[in-house]
């Protein structure tokens, strides 16, 4: 029985550390740190974009939601194909989770921006789909 106790703390150690080491990105000194840094980020932007577009959607109506449903999704399509694309030299490789998740988190914040402006947008702006209230 004494010898379960002893791997217990290590086993606990191993579960919070990658927590401690993510709230340090910008000391980060490893490959796996790095990529859990890019991966943490790019949960952030998403979660950002999920909102706004949540928000924004609930302002539209009819045939407007519907081709904001489309165009989502399509720039969801080309969001990952080209981060695919961007990230392809380093695929397999330690730092593709960080490539990748730092494409994927650049992407997801102009988009995100995108739907904040178009979110913002005034009464009278021809190009606005739905003013700010």
């Amino acid at each position: 029985m004494r010898y379960l106790k002893l791997p217990v703390p290590a086993l606990i150690s191993l579960l919070v550390a990658p927590h401690v080491w993510a709230d340090d990105c910008a000391n980060a000194m490893d490959q796996f740190t790095l990529n859990q840094c890019a991966a943490a980020d790019y949960a952030s932007q998403d979660k950002r974009l999920n909102q706004l577009y949540s928000d924004y959607r609930k302002r539209l109506e009819g045939e407007q939601k519907q081709q904001l449903k489309d165009v989502q999704l399509a720039w969801i399509k080309y969001r990952d194909l080209a981060c695919a694309f961007e990230s392809g030299a380093v695929e397999g490789g330690s730092a593709y989770p960080m490539v990748m998740n730092g494409c994927l988190s650049a992407k997801t914040s102009a988009r995100a921006d995108e739907l904040e402006q178009l979110s913002a947008c005034e009464e009278g702006d021809l190009s606005c789909p739905a003013p700010a209230p």
